[in-house]
C-alpha cells in the first residue's frame, strides 16, 4: 500500500511541474504579446501644465488629447519634474493611515491609477468630480473616471510624465492663451 502512495505522490509531482513549466512559458508568452502590442505605436508622452490645471498626451510634437484635471492645493501642492510612469492599476484600493477604501464610488483614487515613479504620486480618477479645474488635490493629478479610463488605454508603463509648475513657450504652445482663473481655481476679480 506504501509504494502505490509512494507512486500516485510521485506521479502528482510531476504533473505539478509540468503545469508550472507549462504556466510559465504561458506568462512569457502573454508578456511578449503585450510588449509587442505597445511596441506597434510611437512612445508617448504626458505633459501637466499646473497653473492650466491641463493633461496633453503627446506622440512627439503632435498633440494627441488634451484632458482637464485637478492639481495639488497650494497646501499640499504637485510635484514639478519629469517622471515616469512606473504602475498602472484598474480599479484601485486606496490605502492612507490605517485606512483600507476598496475600488467603488467611495474611493477618491477613481476607477484607474497611474502610479509615479514619484513615491507617493500619480494620475488618477476621482470620486469627486467638481475639483477637476481646480487646485484641490493632495499633490496627485486628478481626472474625471472616464477620462482617466481614456488615458489608461493611451499610455503605458515606462513612458515620460512631465509636470511644470510654470508657463513656457511649450506649454503656451501646448495649452494656449491662459484663462483668467486665480490660483484657487476661481475665476479671477470674484
Amino acid at each position: 500500500m506504501l509504494k502505490v502512495q509512494d507512486q500516485i505522490q510521485n506521479q502528482i509531482r510531476e504533473q505539478i511541474k509540468k503545469m508550472a513549466a507549462l504556466t510559465g512559458v504561458m506568462l512569457m508568452a502573454a508578456a511578449e504579446a503585450l510588449a509587442q502590442d505597445n511596441s506597434s505605436r510611437p512612445a508617448r508622452r504626458i505633459v501637466v501644465s499646473i497653473p492650466d490645471r491641463k493633461l496633453a498626451v503627446l506622440e512627439g510634437d503632435r498633440i494627441v488629447r488634451i484632458f482637464e484635471t485637478a492639481v495639488g492645493a497650494p497646501k499640499s501642492p504637485s510635484p514639478t519634474g519629469v517622471y515616469q510612469i512606473v504602475n498602472s492599476i484598474a480599479d484601485p484600493t486606496w490605502y492612507t493611515k490605517g485606512k483600507i477604501v476598496p475600488p467603488g464610488k467611495c474611493n477618491p483614487l477613481g476607477t484607474r491609477w497611474l502610479g509615479l515613479s514619484r513615491k507617493g504620486y500619480g494620475i488618477h480618477g476621482t470620486n469627486r468630480p467638481g475639483s477637476i479645474g481646480h487646485n484641490a488635490s493632495h499633490g496627485c493629478i486628478r481626472m474625471r473616471n472616464r477620462e482617466v479610463e481614456e488615458l489608461f488605454k493611451m499610455v503605458a508603463v515606462g513612458e515620460k510624465v512631465e509636470l511644470y509648475d510654470e508657463r513656457n513657450p511649450d506649454i503656451a504652445r501646448l495649452f494656449g492663451v491662459p484663462s483668467l482663473v486665480a490660483a484657487g481655481g476661481e475665476p479671477a476679480g470674484q
